[in-house]
């Protein structure tokens, strides 16, 4: 008897590979190995019943489970396979359904039409610029949405008022032409209906058959407190209108923050500059400084240096999931003047004299020229 390979060798991935990873992996094997892809070669034939078991095994928790601790013999019991064909469509209907239609001959089998089903409406985007202000406090506005919406004409129907959908004569309202291949019958998307089974002799003039036409349309949005660049907002059934009476998609409304001419934003956290004077910073004083609820007093110490940052508790943006509000940092610039009157040049060096400080020469360059070439 030959013994089985190991399930993670036959889909070709290794033993941490992801749900999605063996699932990719076994539609490959399975397109690669399809007995109408290879009629008459058994090999091939027993090469897909093997993928098919190890799939069966590997995509169910605790199956994969008790194999990796048990491997083959599940302590005595083992694993099954699949007999025929039929239990293999059974159980993975929709890995082949991204590729085709099957009905296997064994028992029946399965016949579906996809191109009439309802189907949901496409999901839409939408970028919103707020201040930075609107990001702080959060807003109510109202957007413009281009957006398909069901035609109200032929109530999405594409058909003409008065008139009616006809069975498409090619597939017989089936939406799906079947051909017969070796143990299958393959079912291919009907191309006289598109899939739909249905034809429409009198198309809507409105909606020109597509049962939808583009409006745009005003939505009310509401902007919570403390988004940022980046956040965004679901609002579901504001997407796209569905088809064949399908729900519609959501809208996704992505948010961009304008830069703000004096605060900048380090998460909850807002920080800004505040700049005084070389007397105020050696003497302390009492400034004024802005918050986003309005001008504040922050008191600086005596002998503050240029950079020294002072909190501003709860002074920030607002959490965006209620979890109270950021900080407000503000870092001191000291400014030194440029320009003196002779008045403060004097109480200065007064001021030098009193703390021992060497000061440069206070007669002007020209004059020391002059007296270098007497």
């Amino acid at each position: 008897m030959t013994s089985k390979r190991d399930y993670y060798e036959v889909l070709g991935v290794g033993k941490n590979a992801s749900q999605e990873e063996m699932k990719k992996s076994y539609r490959k094997l399975a397109l690669k190995y399809h007995p109408d892809k290879n009629p008459g070669d058994k090999k091939a034939e027993e090469q897909f019943k093997e993928a098919a078991e190890a799939y069966a095994v590997l995509s169910d928790q605790q199956k994969r489970a008790q194999y990796d601790q048990f491997g083959h013999s599940l302590g005595g019991g083992g694993f099954g396979g699949f007999s025929n064909f039929d239990d293999i469509f059974g159980n993975f209907g929709d890995i082949f359904e991204d590729f085709f239609d099957v009905e296997s001959i064994f028992g029946g089998g399965r016949s579906r039409s996809r191109g009439n089903r309802p189907r949901r409406g496409s999901d839409l985007q939408y970028k919103l610029t707020l201040s930075f202000t609107e990001a702080a406090f959060g807003k109510e506005t109202v957007i413009n949405v281009p957006r398909f919406e069901t035609c109200v004409s032929c109530n999405g129907s594409g058909a003409s008022p008065g008139s009616k959908k006809d069975t498409c004569p090619e597939c017989g309202g089936s939406g799906q032409l079947r051909v017969s291949q070796g143990f299958f019958s393959i079912a291919k998307t009907c191309h006289g209906c598109q899939g739909q089974g249905t034809k429409i002799s009198k198309p809507c003039s409105e909606c020109n058959g597509s049962g939808r036409v583009q409006r745009e349309r005003k939505i009310n949005i509401k902007i919570p407190a403390g988004v940022d660049t980046g956040s965004r907002l679901k609002v579901n059934g504001e997407g796209e209108a569905g088809i064949n009476g399908g729900p519609r998609g959501s809208l996704y409304v992505y948010i961009e923050i304008e830069p703000h001419p004096f605060f900048k934003r380090e998460e909850d956290h807002i920080i800004c500059e505040k700049e005084i004077s070389f007397t105020q910073a050696a003497l302390g004083a009492q400034v004024e400084v802005p918050t986003l609820d309005g001008q504040v007093k922050l008191k600086i110490p005596p002998g503050t240096p240029t950079g020294k940052l002072f909190r501003l508790a709860g002074k920030g943006m607002p959490n965006l999931h209620g979890y109270g509000r950021g900080d407000e940092y503000v870092r001191i610039t000291v400014v030194v003047p440029t320009k003196l009157t002779e008045e403060e040049k004097k109480i200065l060096r007064q001021l030098a004299q009193l703390r021992g400080e060497e000061i440069e020469n206070t007669k002007s360059f020209l004059d020391k020229v002059k007296k270098n070439f007497k």
